[in-house]
């Protein structure tokens, strides 16, 4: 196959995006927290994190106008 022809094969393709979406932090499981009333908790980190995805969701969604995540 020449180089042509492997470019036009690859064009159909899905190439992997050098700019993928964000992931989604993992919520923790409920019998993750202590429940001792930690400041901060568990849940403040993972609500910090959950701000951060969306805000780096709404970037990514900028760039890549009607593509989904």
């Amino acid at each position: 196959m020449t180089e042509s022809q492997q470019n036009t094969a690859l064009e159909g393709a899905n190439a992997p995006s050098s700019d993928p979406p964000p992931r989604p932090p993992q919520r923790p499981d409920d019998e993750d927290c202590c429940g001792q009333g930690c400041v901060p908790c568990i849940f403040d980190f993972y609500d910090e994190a959950m701000g951060r995805y969306r805000e780096e969701l709404a970037a990514w969604k900028e760039r890549h106008p009607g593509q989904l995540p």
